[in-house]
């Protein structure tokens, strides 16, 4: 593997944990764990409250087609949808479906909503049991696609909207899906063994490769199909998330922070930053870099 030769920017810091990047309206825009916060941060590093949930983690975020803003409040097993006067109302109520907690979210090209996140309750001593993936179709129907994911992390889905890909963290791979007409999953297989990386945060770029942030190694790793691991940024604390934005999609952003375990997710440490590195292959699918029209 290359250790890629351009080195990552400071861009902002002070967060809390930053999660779920997404570049939208030409900023990107980040949940910040911990505090409620989904703000937006522009090219200077300026940034500006966009919202406060009635969450404090995990949740996450992704747009509907006609734009409007969607929130997964993960501990209140409830997908949250922005209206157009600014006021949060219910999309999708997944606590039928689990107890545990959602994670990650994706909407695909066609506005199908991928979450994940939810299982069985974690075995004792553990911190979370194997994960889900539910659909939430146009017309609201709500149903399981996907289950035995080891850690459910970062979801997307390739431009042609044929096939699902997820972050199983701690089975250190990256999984794939085939996507059927009507939203559902199949043909399960190994996209890229990560022998020894941990992936969170994931997006596609357009040479059909994935970027995926790895806390405990401290970076983020450029990978091919096979496995091969490609280029690589290195920061000095874990990586939790990144995505690839700026006007022309070839910004690589990376959320980053110092991690001290899950029981010291919530305190007033802010350690998050933003970080941003020029790639030579721009975003695409969805998460899409472009999202600036939905």
């Amino acid at each position: 593997m290359q250790k890629s030769a351009l080195q990552a920017r400071l861009l902002t810091e002070g967060l809390a944990f930053g999660e779920s990047p997404r570049w939208h309206d030409g900023r990107l825009w980040i949940c910040n764990w911990g505090t409620g916060e989904i703000i937006a941060v522009d090219a200077a590093g300026n940034r500006q409250i966009m919202l406060t949930v009635p969450a404090v983690l995990p949740y996450s975020i992704d747009w509907l087609p006609d734009g409007r803003l969607l929130v997964v409040s993960g501990r209140e097993g409830l997908l949250l949808r922005q209206e157009t006067d600014g006021t949060l109302v219910t999309h999708a109520d997944l606590r039928d479906l689990s107890k545990s907690p959602w994670n990650e979210i994706v909407v695909d090209g066609r506005g199908n909503i991928y979450v994940n996140g939810g299982g069985p309750e974690p075995a004792p001593g553990e911190h979370f049991g194997p994960g889900t993936i539910v659909l939430i179709t146009p017309d609201g129907t709500v149903r399981q696609v996907a289950e035995d994911i080891a850690f459910a992390n970062g979801m997307a889905v390739t431009p042609d909207n044929r096939t699902l890909i997820v972050a199983e963290s701690h089975a250190r791979r990256l999984t794939a899906f085939d996507i059927g007409e009507d939203g559902s999953l199949s043909k399960r297989r190994v996209w890229a063994d990560l022998v020894s990386d941990h992936p969170d945060g994931i997006c596609v770029d357009a040479e059909g490769c994935v970027w995926y942030a790895d806390v405990p190694n401290r970076c983020c790793v450029r990978v091919r199909e096979d496995g091969a691991k490609v280029d690589r940024v290195e920061v000095d604390r874990g990586c939790f998330a990144c995505m690839l934005g700026g006007a022309d999609g070839r910004t690589l952003f990376i959320l980053a922070a110092q991690w001290r375990g899950f029981e010291h997710m919530v305190s007033d440490a802010r350690t998050g930053q933003v970080l941003s590195v020029a790639v030579a292959s721009p975003g695409t699918g969805w998460p899409s870099y472009s999202s600036g029209t939905r």
